[in-house]
């Protein structure tokens, strides 16, 4: 991809927001706090969600990728190789190790302005390894470019997923309720 989708800030969900959450993830959001980033398409591509869950449950991913299209072609870059790639250069790059892990803070310090999950790792390997593409996509999504420099270079990878549409569509009683 040329371009990553620009940061779009963080926004209050809508409640055709959470009908859209629901189609991508085929099930009722749990601890959702806030639209973190939203697809070219509109439709939420990313959610900040609690640092623990309504019953209690710690749940350190504070951004949560929900677009199934744009969670596909993630899937194919880790297929590829591509994390076990990310976690040579790591070891490697000691330039590179420094920018992820300055991402690290990032995005504890995010979680804990929130609520400190005191003992609990950041997300998606961070800070000595990549584990999770999906995760340093959203935070790179959520945060902008030049937070999460392997976030940043998996966004570049891939396509443009929104081209073709939106991945779901909500129905026009939830659009029709969030304008009043």
């Amino acid at each position: 991809m040329q371009t990553p989708p620009p940061p779009t800030g963080r926004t209050e969900p809508t409640d055709a927001d959470v009908a859209a959450f629901q189609q991508q993830l085929g099930r009722p959001p749990r601890g959702l706090r806030a639209i973190a980033h939203r697809c070219p398409c509109g439709q939420p591509d990313v959610v900040e969600t609690a640092p623990r869950l309504p019953d209690g449950t710690p749940f350190p991913t504070l951004y949560y990728l929900t677009c199934p299209k744009a969670a596909s072609a993630i899937g194919t870059l880790e297929a590829d190789g591509v994390m076990k790639e990310m976690t040579e250069r790591l070891a490697a790059d000691p330039e590179l190790a420094a920018a992820y892990r300055a991402a690290h803070e990032d995005y504890i310090r995010r979680r804990d302005e929130i609520e400190e999950l005191t003992g609990f790792p950041s997300a998606g390997g961070m800070p000595d390894r990549v584990k999770c593409l999906h995760v340093l996509v959203a935070h790179s999504l959520a945060a902008g470019p030049g937070v999460n420099p392997l976030g940043d270079e998996a966004i570049a990878m891939l396509p443009e997923w929104w081209r073709k549409g939106p991945c779901v569509t909500v129905a026009e009683k939830e659009k029709k309720e969030d304008e009043k």
